[in-house]
């Protein structure tokens, strides 16, 4: 996963204020809704109870009547000040946030920050890789949402987004005085009224693109994500234990994320398990800088990685122990059929490349690390005139400010923003840029709030980082050409970093405090075990 931070996000001068309980009025309302991607979640930070309509999940269209239903009017504290709205609190919404308030507004200009996510944790998704191999704790990187806003003026709701009604879109005649007032319904019926709207909802694997890999296959791109594979892993590890079969692990992609994984995984399982990295292009991480390819090259051929490049997965289909050869086997010989039997997956690749053959692995464990889909919900048909403008993937199209194209009153960034550099090329989904367009969304938004010009967003690749395992990484800063931190130091350079990166100072204090622990007690263990070894030579 390709990641810098934007220097000019640190630190965060918050103003710190005490947060007011919001009260919701259940006037009536309504309207005819299309449902988005996600199901049902409920509030945990503001807490009323649930009234979700209880429609399927994929685009099915549900009625919401006065007779059936009546959504929960949000009320804001304060009629007169403007209201921001923030879809999503990963790297863009949460950043924007607290990028909010560092800001110094007039009094009455101070805008009322209402937070949303479907999650009660932000996650610092780099980070992922290591709470499999051990080396961070899940509060370090994955923290309450109320423990980050607890001194600030933002509220949080944990909820899902069913419907987006903008009410900010230009005339067809062209651009005119656009209305202040748009919705935002809620999935447990609460319906938020704006002024101004951030869609930073982040993305999702794209699983069915493969016959088999929605039902078999495990992503890895949330905190939930990685303690399911850390709990499958670690099930395979107590099945094998002290048998000798070796853990098969497939994983679907060599961008940075599948080789951050295949690297990770491979060195938790050493020489108990087989990882196979299967890529369509014939070599792995094909836009990431030489340096940081070759490190993870050398690396991955260490641990005995098998590379399957020019391959795609055709089909992902599951098997049984006793329906394989060797378990089959192993059975006649009288062993117990309960203690063979396990699942486990059959991946059939079809060649991408001439001179090469198709081949069907055999694995324990399906990692899949390639494709996405923006979770924007979608909109009514017959809405026309609200629609946003999206991409191919689901994204909004968004100018240089960071506008929703024809939405002015509508702010996009990260996994949800479709945003072209200066050659046209549509920007990559990386935290760096996440970051870096928080900072000039919060500022954006002051801008507009205030009527003064907005700046135009330039994205600055200030180099990429990946990890390679508990004491291993690549460093590829931007700035030095042809230079590559590897091994020890860029682990070491990598988590400061990140370290420096995390959001708020508080936090960060804490985490500081508990890496610098665990370094000295490894280093002490380090210690001993020299010790012992010169001792027991002796």
């Amino acid at each position: 996963m390709a990641f810098v931070a934007s220097a000019s996000l640190l630190p965060f001068n918050r103003v710190f204020g005490g947060g007011k309980k919001w009260n919701q009025t259940f006037p009536g309302y309504s309207t005819r809704l299309r449902v988005g991607p996600s199901g049902l979640s409920k509030f945990r930070t503001c807490s009323f109870a649930s009234a979700a309509t209880g429609g399927k999940a994929g685009g099915a269209l549900t009625e919401i009547s006065q007779a059936k239903e009546t959504p929960r009017i949000f009320s804001w504290p304060h009629n007169k000040r403007p209201r921001v709205c923030i879809l999503g609190g990963g790297f863009g919404g949460l950043y924007t946030a607290l990028r909010l308030e560092s800001l110094v507004w007039p009094d009455d200009k101070k805008p009322q920050v209402l937070l949303v996510d479907q999650s009660e944790r932000f996650v610092f998704k780099p980070m992922l890789y290591e709470l499999l191999s051990g080396e961070v704790d899940a509060w370090e990187i994955a923290p309450p949402f109320s423990e980050l806003l607890a001194n600030t003026g933002v509220e949080f709701f944990q909820d899902r987004v069913k419907l987006l009604h903008p009410s900010d879109h230009w005339g067809t005649n062209g651009p005119k005085q656009s209305s202040c007032e748009g919705t935002v319904l809620l999935e447990s019926g609460l319906l938020i009224k704006y002024d101004w709207l951030v869609l930073a909802l982040g993305a999702e694997a794209k699983l069915d693109i493969v016959p088999g890999a929605l039902e078999f296959a495990l992503p890895f791109s949330t905190l939930e994500d990685a303690c399911k594979v850390d709990k499958k892993l670690r099930a395979l590890e107590r099945r094998n234990f002290g048998k000798g079969s070796l853990i098969r692990v497939a994983v679907v992609g060599c961008g940075y994320s599948g080789v951050e994984l295949a690297a990770t995984v491979s060195e938790r399982l050493q020489d108990r398990g087989i990882v196979q990295a299967i890529n369509v292009e014939t070599t792995i991480c094909p836009t990431a800088p030489t340096g940081n390819r070759e490190a993870a090259l050398k690396v991955l051929s260490s641990r005995k990685v098998q590379l399957l490049l020019g391959y795609f997965v055709r089909c992902i289909r599951r098997v049984s122990d006793v329906d394989a050869s060797a378990d089959a086997t192993g059975i006649r010989e009288g062993k117990d059929i309960a203690e063979c039997n396990s699942e486990k997956y059959v991946l059939e690749l079809q060649p991408a490349e001439r001179g090469l053959e198709s081949q069907i692995l055999e694995a324990d464990l399906v990692l899949w690390t390639v494709g996405s889909k923006a979770h924007l919900p979608e909109l009514e048909p017959c809405d026309k005139p609200h629609e946003l403008p999206l991409n191919a993937r689901g994204q909004a199209e968004t100018d240089e400010t960071l506008q929703v194209k024809g939405h002015p009153r509508i702010f996009a960034l990260g996994d949800s923003s479709a945003l072209r550099d200066p050659t046209g090329r549509l920007l990559p989904a990386t935290a760096q840029v996440a970051f870096q367009q928080a900072d000039f969304a919060g500022w954006n938004l002051w801008a507009a709030i205030n009527q003064r010009p907005l700046l135009p967003f330039r994205f600055q690749n200030l180099g990429e980082m990946m990890t390679l395992g508990r004491n291993d990484a690549a460093i590829s800063p931007s700035f030095i050409e042809g230079l590559t931190l590897e091994g020890a130091i860029g682990h070491a350079a990598r988590k400061i970093a990140y370290l420096i990166r995390l959001p708020t100072d508080e936090h960060r204090f804490k985490v500081g405090l508990s890496w610098f622990a665990k370094s000295a007690i490894d280093s002490v263990a380090s210690v001993q075990s020299t010790i012992t070894k010169v001792l027991s030579g002796s």
